[in-house]
């Protein structure tokens, strides 16, 4: 065996071994929770109470509830890391609207047990939805949660779907993420949006910011076209900036889809 022949069956070996790695421990770089506990709610957002509930596999979540005396609920389900707490100036600036909003953690987020999973995440939205008892209800997903959402939507469909900052598909952020790693055949959980969204019978907003270099505009443009949604572009914003959790043109958005569906009653 020639030296070039060893040193190539060493490179091929290291590679096995490293995208051997990526598929056993790639659920650790999607999905970044911080665990918790968070405070009690009303000690974050006033007159916000703790809730709970439990998904059909047994795992019982915690989540905010911030009342409003609007007739539309939104149900925020958030984007891949932190936890319900980072979400809070969202959720004020959604109740200064007098909307009331369920502010969910999934599993392994905010203190609660489990870990996350796409199959698992959708149980969670689905177990979410059943807390809320007002007949109008509007989905907000953020980044993932974009994700999670169109697919509660799929089943059990809402009045008005916000989608911030959704991607294509998970791999298609992955690999704007990770350019140099064969990302699409590895993966385990793919969150279809683009390919779905069209199923979706409910009047779609997509926000989005033109600097964002996590989920770039385009995967966004793409799914507003597939949804024929309405498009709310952030000029400058990034990915995690605070325009895009409470800034005037996110929050508007909402609030202003929330008093379409009320009309539409």
């Amino acid at each position: 065996m020639t030296t070039l022949t060893r040193a190539c069956l060493v490179v091929a070996a290291v590679l096995i071994l490293l995208l051997g790695l990526l598929w056993v421990f790639q659920r650790r770089l999607i999905y970044l929770p911080v665990g918790g506990p968070v405070p009690p709610a009303g000690e974050v957002i006033p007159g916000a109470r703790d809730v709970s509930f439990t998904t059909s596999d047994g795992i019982r979540l915690t989540a905010w509830y911030v009342p409003g005396d609007h007739d539309v609920t939104v149900l925020v389900m958030g984007g891949n890391a932190g936890n319900r707490l980072h979400r809070a100036p969202l959720a004020r600036a959604l109740a200064a609207y007098g909307l009331p909003v369920l502010l969910m953690d999934y599993r392994g987020y905010g203190g609660n047990p489990g870990s996350p999973t796409e199959e698992g995440l959708h149980l969670d939205a689905l177990a979410a939805r059943g807390v809320i008892k007002t007949s109008q209800v509007i989905y907000f997903g953020e980044s993932l949660g974009a994700a999670v959402a169109t697919g509660l939507a799929l089943e059990h469909s809402p009045d008005g779907l916000v989608l911030r900052s959704p991607f294509t598909d998970l791999a298609a952020a992955g690999q704007v993420n990770y350019p140099f790693i064969p990302v699409r055949p590895l993966l385990r959980d793919r969150f279809p949006v683009a390919e779905t969204i069209s199923q979706v019978r409910a009047p779609v907003v997509v926000v989005y910011g033109t600097a964002d270099t996590i989920v770039p505009p385009r995967l966004s443009r793409t799914v507003a076209e597939a949804a024929d949604a309405t498009t709310v572009e952030v000029p400058g914003a990034g990915h995690n900036d605070l325009v895009l959790l409470n800034g005037r043109e996110l929050v508007g958005a909402v609030a202003e889809l929330a008093e379409r569906v009320r009309r539409a009653r």
